[in-house]
């Protein structure tokens, strides 16, 4: 046996206050999520959510690539891409928005839909309960469906928020029965935690009164102010917030033109590409890492609509800000029109191709434990088998594919992604 010289009860004592880390641990920074991040989420007015909405969009943005981008090679000049790229993602992108164009679809009650009389937004919440519950009848329903409420700024806007959100859900239940999986909330405007308590409880009210299971309604909260960031004793807000959040908290939502409004910037300078942008993104990496919350990038107003040359510098703009995003590590953002549902899975597809090949070689080397030109850490090897999770979720590539680049089987994949 070892010889030692420490005292087995001095090493305990030294040791025993990280006990209360561990627990921090465990409980705050649980680790990646196990669930499918969507790549987007579109934004739709509830006045303008209609039976057909979810069908209406996938056919519009099919429109858009037949009529801009019908080839190829069409998409190939159109977005300045390499043809072999295009080749290899335009059937994909056409496959994509013919059989599942929306993955995340918000129905929107605050900015995009404005403060009508109380009579019209009750109308509004229960007619387009009714409209999600046929989509969930008819098995048309995107994979996650929820809506955006109106921000707690003041108290007319949280009575009506909380108001509509009690109407909505009332009606859906009474409609389909249950919740579906994938429900979320959009919280808009936080600017303090005790919005974020004052939210969380009317939620667990809400889930006592409807006979719903503690902790099923969750929510993700919007980063569109500068207090959002940091707060009015000048500390990080966002650990607060999660903090608040009763674990219910599943994502941080960028909001490009209120932050870059709130940071005093004029609107030719109001764009995702902002530097101001770059650091609210950073802290909101920054405060979720190991947390299992994700992260989604705002909007473009540069629409693709108008004449060739307009959507051509629409779908451009749009292109560029989404490769963007997905460099910075956002894999998902918002989505205002249907036509960016085109530039939207080009952009998500080819990012995973310009570095597919390399990275299944070194995917390939760490699980065979064979070495490489790249000497890669655990995290890393997670990181690039997350990347082959994402892009076999969103259809930027196939499990048979997969398996012929890396050796491995999706279940494999996964396996190591998602640790």
């Amino acid at each position: 046996m070892a010889r030692t010289s420490l005292n087995r009860a001095d090493v305990d004592a030294c040791l025993a206050p990280l006990t209360d880390v561990d627990r921090v641990t465990a409980d705050r920074f649980p680790g990646g999520s196990a669930a499918r991040q969507p790549v987007h989420t579109c934004y739709v007015p509830a006045n303008g959510v209609e039976a057909d909405t979810v069908r209406d969009w996938g056919e519009r943005a099919l429109a858009a690539l037949d009529e801009h981008a019908a080839t190829p090679e069409r998409m190939a000049e159109v977005l300045d891409l390499p043809p072999e790229r295009a080749r290899a993602i335009h059937p994909r992108v056409r496959a994509k928005l013919a059989e599942s164009p929306i993955e995340d679809l918000r129905i929107d009650f605050e900015d995009g839909y404005g403060t009508p009389e109380d009579a019209v937004e009750d109308a509004d919440a229960e007619r387009t309960a009714g409209v999600f519950a046929g989509w969930l009848k008819e098995g048309t329903a995107p994979e996650h469906v929820g809506l955006r409420v109106k921000s707690f700024d003041s108290p007319s806007l949280r009575e009506r928020s909380v108001r509509t959100l009690d109407v909505f859900l009332t009606e859906l239940l009474a409609a389909h029965g249950e919740l579906p999986p994938g429900f979320l909330l959009t919280f808009p405007k936080v600017v303090d935690v005790r919005q974020v308590e004052a939210f969380v409880g009317i939620l667990a009210r809400t889930e006592r009164a409807l006979g719903l299971p503690e902790r099923s309604l969750r929510f993700e909260i919007q980063v569109e102010t500068t207090r959002s960031i940091v707060d009015t004793e000048g500390r990080l807000a966002l650990p607060r917030f999660l903090g608040a959040g009763d674990n219910r908290i599943t994502g941080l939502h960028f909001g490009t033109y209120d932050y870059t409004a709130g940071c005093g910037l004029t609107a030719a300078h109001q764009h995702l590409a902002h530097r101001a942008c770059d650091f609210a993104r950073h802290v909101m990496q920054v405060c979720t890492a190991g947390t299992g919350v994700f992260l989604s990038d705002g909007s473009t107003n540069v629409l693709p609509v108008g004449d060739a040359e307009q959507v051509r510098h629409g779908w451009r703009t749009h292109y560029g800000l989404v490769r963007r995003s997905l460099e910075h590590g956002f894999y998902q953002g918002w989505d205002l029109h249907p036509a960016q549902l085109v530039t939207r899975y080009a952009a998500v597809f080819a990012e995973f191709r310009a570095s597919a090949d390399s990275a299944a070689d070194r995917l390939a080397a760490y699980a065979s434990a064979s070495g490489g030109a790249v000497l890669d850490e655990p995290a890393t090897a997670r990181a690039l088998a997350a990347s082959f999770v994402r892009a076999l979720d969103n259809g930027a590539t196939d499990a048979e594919e997969v398996a012929a680049m890396t050796g491995l089987s999706e279940t494999r994949l996964r396996e190591l992604g998602r640790v």
